[in-house]
């Protein structure tokens, strides 16, 4: 449990993959990964606010940049994914 605890908090050296995303919404959701869509609202299909505050504050102690606002207000894998990378690349930029 700890080497997992662990691996969900260490420093990320590159943005979620649309694959880890759904992996782990799909875990959070106790759904299989294959049975969500990149459009399908995530809300809809169970995902609370609770859950998505853990997966932000997961995602941020991993070094990722993201937003509980803008994910609540988008809530899909597709979008979950666009806002990722824009701002994991926003944030790599102003580090360079």
């Amino acid at each position: 449990m700890a080497a997992t605890r662990a691996a969900r908090t260490a420093p990320r050296t590159a943005p979620l993959s649309a694959a880890e995303l759904r992996q782990e919404v799909a875990t959070v959701l106790g759904a299989d990964p294959g049975a969500l869509t990149d459009d399908a609202h995530l809300v809809h299909l169970g995902l609370g606010s609770l859950e998505m505050m853990r997966l932000v504050t997961r995602w941020r102690r991993q070094g990722l940049p993201a937003e509980f606002a803008e994910l609540a207000a988008a809530p899909t894998l597709d979008d979950w994914h666009r806002h990722l990378t824009a701002a994991w690349n926003t944030r790599t930029e102003e580090v360079a």
